[in-house]
C-alpha cells in the first residue's frame, strides 16, 4: 500500500504527526471524565444485555483503542449503549443457551460478525446501506425501544423475577411478581431514580446559578451523576448489609485484564446469529454515525462515513476478541467527550487506560453495587431516547412516515426488536414504491411576461390550444412507466382537436429505466398515430447520454428542447 493511502487507512497517522501539549491537555481531561461516567454505564448495560457486569468493562477498553486507530471523529466515545445491549439480548436469549460462558461467548461471536460485516462494508464504501433505515423508522425504532429498556428495568426496581422480550410479555411477568416486591430493593430503587432524575433536571442550573460553576462545567458534572448514586449506594449498601436483606447486588466482579483469544464458537449458532447481527450492525452504524457528524458540523469538521465503517468494525471485532460484545459510539458518553474538551480520538484511548485501571483495582468495591441503582441509571438514560411527538409531527407532515413510524413502534414493543426494524424497513420501501408509482404531473404553461413555467391550476398562466406541457416530478421506472403512459393518453384524448405538440418537462427525472423507456416509445407510437408530436424539453445530461444509447430519440416524432421556453415558443410559433 503506498504512504499516500496510509493516513486514510490509519487516520492515527494523519493527525498523530500534528498532536501537541494543548490535544493531550483536552484528550486526557476528556478521558477521566467519560472514565468515571463509563464505569457504571458499562456494568448496567452488559446487564442490560443478559450478561455479566466485567462483560461491559471489557467492551469499554479494547474498543476504544481500535477506533482511535481507525476512527476519523475528533469526539466520538465507543462503548456499549442501551439499544444495542436490548438487541443483543433478543437476539442471544431463544438461542436456549445453559450457561453464563455460553451466553457470554455467543456475545461475543455476534460482536465478531458485526465487527466482519462492518469491515466488509467498508472495504466496499456501502455506507449508503444505512440510507435504507429511514428517519421514521430510526425514531420509531428508538422511542419503541427505550420503553422496552425501561419497563424491563422495572424487575430490578422492584426485586421481583421477570422475563420477556416483548412489552406484553415484560408486564404479564411483572404482574405475576407483585406479590413478591421486596421493600428494601423498592426503597433503593426509587431513591435512585428520584436522585437520578433530580440531577438531569435540576443539578446543571444549581452547580451554574448557586456555586458558579461554568454552564459548560456544570452540564459535564450532572452528566456523571450516576456515579454519585452508585457509591451512595454502595456505602449504604455495605453499610445496612443489604444483600442479607434480600437486596440483589452485583457481587463479585472478577479483577484483571479482558481474556485476549477467539471467543468459543458454536458453528450451529451462526445461521441464527446472521440476522441480529446485521441489524445490529446497520442499527449502530446509523446511531453512531449521527452522533459523529453531529459533533464534527459543531468544529468544523468532517468525518468519513465509510471510515467509520472500518473503525467501527475494528472496535467490534476488538471486542469479540477480549470477551466483550457489540459495541458503537454512544450519544451521552460522546457528547460528554466533546463538552470535557476532547480534541483527538486519543481520548478513547486514555479512556482505556482508566477503564483499565477500573478493571484491576476497582472491581472489589462494586460488590455491594445494588442491580436497582443500575436499572435506575438505565431508566433516567433511555427515558431521553423516548419521543411520542414524532407521532403528531409524522400525522401531521406525511401520513406514510406516519405510518411507518406507527407500524414500527407496535411491532418491535408488541412482537419485538427484530420484527419491529425489519417492519418499518419493509413499510418504508412499500410506502417509496407506492409513492412513486403515482408521480405528480403536472400540466404547466407559461407565466405571462416570464419564461418561467408553472401549474395551470395554480397559477394564472398562458396556454395554447395546439400544445400540451406536462412535468413529470419523478424518475420514470418500471413501477409508474404503465400509469404515466395512461395518464398522458387520457389528456390527449380530451384535448380539442387542435392539439397537435405533447411536451414532456423532464426536469425533475433523474432517471428513465428500460421499463419506462419502452412506455415512452409506445406513447410516441400512439401519439403519431393521432397526429400529435411527442417532444422532450429540460432533459437532464445522464439521462440523455442514457437516451442516445437506445433507438428512441431516432423515433421520437419531435424535438428534444433544452429548455421548456424554447419548445413552446417553437412549437407555437409554427403552429397550423
Amino acid at each position: 500500500m503506498s504512504r499516500v493511502d496510509m493516513p486514510r487507512l490509519f487516520p492515527i497517522l494523519d493527525w498523530g504527526r500534528r498532536y501537541d501539549r494543548l490535544d493531550f491537555s483536552g484528550d486526557t481531561t476528556a478521558a477521566v471524565i467519560v472514565t468515571i461516567m463509563l464505569i457504571p454505564q458499562s456494568l448496567a448495560y452488559a446487564l442490560l444485555a443478559g450478561l455479566p457486569a466485567e462483560v461491559g468493562l471489557y467492551a469499554s477498553i479494547l474498543p476504544l483503542v481500535a477506533y482511535a486507530i481507525f476512527g476519523t471523529s475528533r469526539a466520538l466515545a465507543v462503548g456499549p449503549v442501551a439499544v444495542v445491549s436490548l438487541m443483543s439480548a433478543s437476539a442471544l436469549a431463544p438461542l436456549g443457551l445453559d450457561t453464563v460462558a455460553e451466553f457470554t461467548a455467543a456475545a461475543a461471536v455476534l460482536a465478531l460478525l458485526s465487527g466482519l460485516m462492518l469491515v466488509a462494508m467498508g472495504a466496499l464504501r456501502l455506507g449508503v446501506v444505512a440510507n435504507l433505515l429511514s428517519h421514521p423508522v430510526i425514531a420509531g425504532f428508538i422511542t419503541a425501544s427505550g420503553i422496552l429498556i425501561a419497563v424491563s428495568q422495572l424487575k430490578h426496581i422492584l426485586g421481583v423475577p421477570a422475563h420477556g422480550h416483548n412489552l406484553p410479555e415484560i408486564l404479564f411477568s411483572l404482574g405475576q411478581g407483585l406479590d413478591t416486591v421486596n421493600p428494601w430493593t423498592l426503597a433503593n430503587g426509587l431513591a435512585a431514580l428520584g436522585f437520578l432524575f433530580w440531577v438531569r433536571r435540576y443539578m446543571a442550573d444549581v452547580l451554574h446559578t448557586r456555586l458558579g460553576l461554568s454552564k459548560a462545567a456544570a452540564r459535564t458534572a450532572a452528566r456523571i451523576g450516576p456515579v454519585f448514586a452508585v457509591i451512595g449506594t454502595v456505602l449504604l449498601s455495605w453499610a445496612m448489609d443489604l444483600p442479607a436483606l434480600g437486596v440483589a447486588v452485583v457481587g463479585d466482579v472478577p479483577t484483571g485484564l479482558p481474556p485476549i483469544g477467539l471467543p468459543m464458537i458454536d458453528w450451529a449458532l451462526i445461521p441464527a446469529l446472521i440476522g441480529p447481527a446485521a441489524l445490529i450492525t446497520i442499527i449502530g452504524y446509523v446511531e453512531s454515525v449521527s452522533v459523529a457528524q453531529t459533533l464534527a458540523a459543531k468544529r468544523r469538521q468532517r468525518i468519513d462515513p465509510n471510515q467509520e465503517l472500518k473503525a467501527l468494525g475494528a472496535a467490534n471485532l476488538a471486542s469479540a476478541f477480549s470477551g466483550g460484545y457489540s459495541v458503537t459510539g454512544g450519544f451521552a458518553r460522546s457528547v460528554v467527550n466533546f463538552d470535557a474538551g476532547a480534541r483527538t480520538p486519543a481520548a478513547g484511548a486514555f479512556t482505556a487506560v482508566g477503564l483499565t485501571f477500573a478493571a484491576l483495582f476497582l472491581t472489589p468495591l462494586l460488590y455491594f453495587l445494588p442491580k436497582a441503582t443500575l436499572a435506575a441509571t438505565i431508566i433516567i438514560a433511555v427515558l431521553s431516547l423516548v419521543d411520542l411527538r414524532v407521532l403528531k409531527t409524522a400525522w401531521t407532515y406525511s401520513k406514510a412516515d406516519f405510518a411507518a413510524v406507527l407500524s414500527t413502534i407496535v411491532l418491535t414493543l408488541i412482537v419485538g426488536v427484530e420484527t419491529g426494524v425489519a417492519a418499518g424497513v419493509l413499510v418504508s420501501l412499500l410506502l417509496f414504491v407506492w409513492k412513486t408509482s403515482r408521480p405528480h404531473v403536472a400540466e404547466v404553461g407559461q407565466v405571462p411576461g416570464t419564461q418561467h413555467f408553472r401549474n395551470i391550476h395554480r397559477h394564472d398562466v398562458l396556454t395554447d390550444p395546439s400544445v400540451v406541457t406536462l412535468r413529470i416530478d419523478e424518475s420514470l421506472y418500471f413501477a409508474n412507466a404503465r400509469r404515466m403512459e395512461d395518464m398522458i393518453l387520457a389528456r390527449v384524448q380530451a384535448a380539442p382537436d387542435e392539439l397537435r405538440h405533447v411536451v414532456l418537462m423532464c426536469s425533475a427525472v433523474n432517471e428513465i429505466d428500460l421499463s419506462a423507456l419502452d412506455s415512452l416509445e409506445e406513447i410516441n407510437q400512439r401519439l403519431s398515430d393521432m397526429g400529435v408530436s411527442l417532444h422532450l424539453s429540460e432533459v437532464k445530461g445522464p439521462v440523455m447520454d442514457r437516451l442516445k444509447r437506445s433507438h428512441f430519440l431516432d423515433a421520437l416524432s419531435g424535438q428534444v428542447f433544452l429548455s421548456q421556453n424554447e419548445a413552446y415558443e417553437a412549437l407555437t410559433a409554427t403552429k397550423d
